[in-house]
Formats: C-alpha cells, sequence, structure tokens
C-alpha cells in the first residue's frame, strides 16, 4: 500500500508541474500579444495623426501648386484610402505609398520659392517629417514584440499551447525599400 500512496503521489506531482508549465506558457504567450496589440496601437495612433496632417499640408501649397495636381491628387487619395481595420500587412504598404507620395509632394515643394519661404508650410513639413520617425520607431517596437512572439509560439512547450488556442504567427510592419532610403524633405533654400 505504501507504494500505491508514493505512486499517486508521483502522479500529482507530475500533473501539477505539468499544469503550472501550460499555464505559464499560456500567460506568457497572451503578455506577448498583449504587447504587440499595444505596440499597433501606437503605430496606429501615429499613422492616424500623419494621416490628419495631410490635408493641412495639401491645402496650404494647392494654390500655389495649381498645375500639379498629380501630386496632390496622389497623397489625398492615399490619405482617404487609409483604414485601420486593414490587416498589418495592406496597412504597412498603405504607410509605403503615402511616405513616398510625401516625399514627391515635398520634392515638388523644393521648385516653389515661395512656398519654401512660408512658415505654415516649413511648420507642416516640420510635423510630418516628425510622425514619419515615430512610426519608423514604433515599428522597430512592433516588430520586436511580433518576433519574440512568433519565435515563443514555435518554442517547446509553447508550440502545443499555441497549436491548442489556435495561435497564429504575427505579420511583421515591414518597410519597403522606398521608406529605408533617407528622404530629402528640406523646404530651406539650398546654399
Amino acid at each position: 500500500m505504501p507504494f500505491a500512496a508514493a505512486g499517486w503521489f508521483a502522479i500529482l506531482v507530475v500533473v501539477v508541474v505539468f499544469g503550472f508549465i501550460i499555464v505559464a506558457t499560456y500567460n506568457d504567450v497572451v503578455a506577448l500579444i498583449q504587447r504587440i496589440d499595444k505596440a499597433w496601437a501606437n503605430i496606429d495612433v501615429a499613422l492616424k495623426q500623419r494621416h490628419d496632417e495631410l490635408p493641412n499640408l495639401v491645402a496650404a501649397v494647392r494654390d500655389v501648386m495649381g498645375f500639379e495636381q498629380a501630386v496632390l491628387l496622389e497623397v489625398s487619395r492615399l490619405r482617404n484610402a487609409y483604414d485601420p481595420a486593414s490587416p498589418v500587412p495592406a496597412q504597412g504598404a498603405l504607410s509605403a505609398e503615402t511616405s513616398q507620395a510625401i516625399r514627391s509632394l515635398l520634392a515638388v515643394v523644393e521648385n516653389y520659392p515661395a512656398l519654401k519661404s512660408q512658415a505654415n508650410v516649413a511648420t507642416l513639413q516640420a510635423e510630418i517629417e516628425r510622425l514619419e520617425s515615430v512610426i519608423a520607431d514604433r515599428r522597430e517596437l512592433y516588430n520586436d514584440q511580433v518576433y519574440r512572439y512568433n519565435t515563443r509560439i514555435r518554442q517547446f512547450p509553447a508550440l502545443f499551447v499555441a497549436a491548442l488556442f489556435g495561435w497564429a504567427a504575427r505579420d511583421f510592419f515591414a518597410a519597403t525599400e522606398a521608406e529605408t532610403a533617407k528622404p530629402d524633405v528640406s523646404l530651406r533654400a539650398a546654399s
């Protein structure tokens, strides 16, 4: 009889340890999911701020850049295409297109000395430049959290917990080649 009690005790210890591992793994992965969601929410805020500033920039330069309608229309089209409910890859692609359109717009603005000297255009340019930097920083944090999560759900024993709860790898918010190039958005006259 003492052997049977010791056997049951050993089984109970194994079950408790196994249960603890499952709960700890579950909690770890849920924490990573929450960090990803928080990081994405921070990106979303910066994207919304950038999209809110675009009409101001377009309005500030529209009158002077009357014949450059294609550039203005492209910035407006991309701003209107923004949908925070879109999947991360779609938002990443739209963000890259928007950044490229902004660079094109600011490059065209360089050809208009009257615009370069306007304080409101310079202020808007500085704010959009700041927001582009914020988006890049937040993208880095988001991608770091996605990397941690994707790695964790592929490790033992988390891969079993991930399969049990249907957790799949998340997409990175990738930068395009055009985005990785440093833009020249200076509105100041060249010396």
